[in-house]
């Protein structure tokens, strides 16, 4: 009798050791996958909701921001700013009434680099400098890393990894820095748009004189303009 029930006890505590080492080997799957998802870069929020995000990449064009904060006043839109550090140190007013207007602001690197061509801690510094910098100015910590040209790599996502910051680039690039006529700027976010887009813009003028005619047709259209943290929450 005794001899059966030891041999029991055997097995139960094999059965206890397999049940946990095939837990512990699907939190780790689950960790992975979730390390993984974190570091792909987002491009779109959800395809089912008629939603879309705008978001302006800022490492120049000062002089357009006034312009282009008041007419998101006038039209109740919240944008994403993507800030680098350096115009941030320039231009700490500027950033400080971006974020007093409820607007977004995240993380564009300092110098505006090629990231592909940096170090993963030449990576890391560079948006971390940043985001100490832009929660000097505002007393907000950056989430969202915007790159420089839109370009990473293994090496950039994982610098982007461990500062806590997610990548994001965009659906629809008004390609704005190349200031074409605002009616242009106009077609290409209309004609290119879809449920959970993200639309790149930069400060310039026509983007200015384009934005309420892109804002009212994007209305027309059905789409809600929402944040950019909204749009991908959701």
């Amino acid at each position: 009798m005794f001899v059966f029930f030891w041999r029991k006890k055997k097995v139960l505590i094999f059965l206890a050791g397999a049940i946990f080492i095939a837990i512990c080997i699907c939190m780790s799957a689950f960790n992975s996958e979730q390390v993984f998802q974190q570091k792909k870069p987002v491009y779109q929020g959800d395809p089912a909701k008629k939603q879309v995000a705008i978001t302006v990449n800022v490492d120049w064009g000062g002089e357009c921001l006034p312009g282009m904060l008041d007419i998101y006043r006038e039209n109740k839109v919240k944008a994403t700013f993507f800030i680098s550090g350096r115009w941030a140190e320039e231009h700490p007013q500027l950033v400080q009434k971006i974020a007093r207007s409820g607007h977004e602001i995240g993380n564009h690197g300092y110098s505006h680099p090629h990231v592909n061509d940096l170090s993963r801690e030449e990576n890391l510094e560079e948006i971390e400098k940043t985001a100490s910098i832009i929660r000097k100015i505002t007393e907000q910590k950056t989430r969202y890393f915007a790159p420089p040209y839109g370009k990473f790599n293994d090496t950039v996502l994982d610098a982007v990894f461990r500062t806590k910051h997610q990548v994001i680039l965009w659906t629809v690039d008004t390609v704005d820095w190349q200031k074409p006529p605002p009616a242009t700027i106009v077609s290409r976010v209309l004609t290119g748009v879809h449920n959970g887009s993200i639309i790149l813009m930069h400060p310039t003028e026509q983007t200015i004189q384009a934005l309420p005619e892109m804002i009212n047709g994007l209305r027309k259209q059905g789409y809600q303009i929402v944040t950019l943290e909204k749009l991908i929450s959701d």
